[in-house]
């Protein structure tokens, strides 16, 4: 066999991916185990939403669409960006997509050109850098402080002539931070002063707890310099659904349909009627999520904080980001094989030394699993005492 794509050859794969499918092999093995490693929420999909599936399957939703997606939900998103998000598009800014890690990939290869650099604020979520890398473009890491998890001054120090975008994630996967006006307001100056492009995943606007969610694209003039990625999988518990989108400049989202037309073609056309009830729907769901993911919380940081371990801020989403006090992937396999517990290694995310922990599973399985982490907490190998 001749040689594979060596672009495809020096990408990892998914680390979260490959720690719950090592999870799931163990279960079918007859293994107890608690994964506490994907990001998925353990709810079903609210009602209206697959009703409203099913209701367009019935009518015999089960042909093309266009390619940026059916007119109603685009003008829902439309909709929802404009009161929700603060920043004024049209539909022509909109495109629906297979997810939003595919709204992502699609948005960097639609802007990215050979060597073009795009700075990642670590630790960051597992897939921006492989879908930098597919694009042709290099990834430059810049490390937040391990107190605030926010960017500061520092960050000018990454800018070259070769810079192209900045990715913010507000609240992010892994560390739960939200990002607030001071911290976006300064990515915002650098991307005006060095006319750069903002990426601003904010799948998990929703679900944050105490905080205030703001979209960089309403700060400013920014709305004409961001690529804004959202989707259903988190809020609405749709991870299966496949379904997301991006609001940018019209130039981009015609890249971006270009794409998508010799791809996947669009969304699943009955999948579109979901996300129109999704958004257009009663939201009484998200909040009665939203609740139960802020009790999860409320627990692990409690007992983090008993434990005397380090934490971020958890202000959004549902993760808690702790200090492994040790080699993070040796942590993580330790608790794995001893006490069966499946969690991901901070070194997947370029934050080594730390663990991220999903709560995104019901709370006698989390109290179960925080029993395991604790029963083998000081025995982990080495452990920096």
């Amino acid at each position: 066999m001749k040689a594979l794509s060596e672009k495809v050859s020096g990408i990892a794969s998914s680390a979260t991916l490959d720690i719950a499918d090592r999870a799931k092999a163990m279960v079918r093995q007859g293994i107890d185990v608690i994964s506490l490693s994907i990001g998925e929420p353990d709810f079903d999909t609210p009602t209206h939403i697959r009703e409203a599936c099913c209701d367009s399957l019935r009518r015999g939703d089960t042909h093309y669409a266009p390619s940026r997606g059916i007119p109603e939900l685009l003008q829902a998103i439309t909709g929802k960006i404009q009161a929700e998000n603060g920043f004024a598009c049209s539909t022509e800014q909109v495109i629906a997509t297979a997810g939003a890690k595919h709204a992502i990939a699609m948005a960097m290869e639609a802007c990215l050109n050979p060597g073009d650099e795009v700075i990642l604020l670590d630790p960051a979520w597992v897939s921006y850098e492989p879908c930098v890398q597919l694009a042709g473009g290099r990834v430059v890491h810049h490390r937040m402080s391990e107190k605030t998890f926010l960017p500061d001054d520092r960050l000018l120090d990454r800018i070259t002539g070769k810079t192209k975008m900045i990715v913010v994630n507000s609240p992010s996967n892994p560390t739960g931070a939200v990002f607030d006006r001071k911290a976006l307001k300064l990515i915002a100056d650098i991307c005006t002063d060095y006319e750069l492009l903002a990426m601003s995943d904010e799948i998990y606007e929703k679900l944050i707890y105490g905080k205030e969610h703001i979209s960089i694209a309403s700060i400013g003039d920014m709305a004409g310099k961001t690529i804004t990625i959202n989707g259903f999988s988190k809020a609405y518990a749709m991870t299966g659904w496949r379904l997301g989108y991006a609001v940018a400049p019209v130039e981009i989202i015609r890249q971006m349909t270009k794409i998508q037309q010799h791809g996947v073609t669009h969304p699943t056309t009955f999948v579109m009627w979901g996300g129109v009830a999704a958004i257009s729907g009663d939201q009484a769901c998200v909040g009665m999520m939203k609740k139960e993911f802020e009790s999860r919380r409320m627990f692990l940081m409690d007992e983090f904080s008993e434990m005397k371990v380090q934490a971020a801020p958890a202000d959004g989403a549902f993760y808690a980001f702790i200090n492994a006090r040790g080699d993070d992937v040796d942590v993580a396999e330790f608790w794995l094989n001893k006490a069966r517990v499946a969690v991901t290694p901070g070194s997947a995310f370029n934050a080594p030394g730390w663990i991220r922990i999903s709560y995104a599973t019901a709370m006698p399985r989390i109290r179960e699993a925080m029993a395991r982490i604790r029963s083998v907490w000081n025995e982990a190998p080495d452990r920096k005492r």
